[in-house]
């Protein structure tokens, strides 16, 4: 799956929980639950971002919390509100300051919130250089959206999201 930075074509709709199974003797299966995650997003581009929302929402049991197009915003908006949420991703190149400095302003003051960078300038230095500073993953946005949803549909089920999707090249 492609990001389509100039138009959207909305992917199929989540699919409705489907009911436990009973097994024999008439008992329950447990079901594995999804929690929407509360996700904030840091794009300056109004065309990735609103794309990038409409599709991870159509995809991934997630609820956008809010966006930033510059690290002021962002740094502002996460000192005062990082608890409630689960997720940030962010953008390398922003229209006032870089995702770098956000990711130094909000690595102490994230709590259990997780740290996503996405970015078209995903290089392997970029890459190391954002896990330095606190990202939990790197994803490219030219290739690897697909490894972004499926990291996100791994936390809404209650993992931790790891796999090797997102770190050094």
């Amino acid at each position: 799956m492609s990001l389509n930075i100039g138009s959207h074509h909305p992917p199929a709709k989540n699919k409705p929980a489907t009911p436990p199974q009973a097994v024999a003797g008439g008992a329950q299966m447990p079901q594995h639950s999804m929690v929407n995650l509360k996700t904030y997003i840091v794009e300056d581009s109004p065309v990735i971002r609103e794309n990038l929302i409409a599709t991870l929402e159509e995809m991934v049991p997630l609820e956008v919390v809010g966006t930033a197009e510059d690290e002021s915003s962002a740094v502002y908006w996460l000192s005062h509100h990082a608890q409630q949420c689960d997720l940030v991703i962010i953008d390398i190149f922003l229209k006032g300051g870089s995702g770098l400095g956000v990711l130094r302003s909000t690595v102490n003051a994230r709590g259990r919130c997780k740290l996503v960078v996405f970015s078209n300038y995903a290089t392997p230095d970029m890459r190391r250089k954002c896990l330095e500073l606190g990202a939990d993953k790197v994803f490219d946005k030219s290739n690897e959206i697909d490894a972004l949803i499926n990291y996100c549909e791994r936390l809404a089920a209650g993992g931790s999201g790891d796999t090797h999707h997102g770190d050094l090249i």
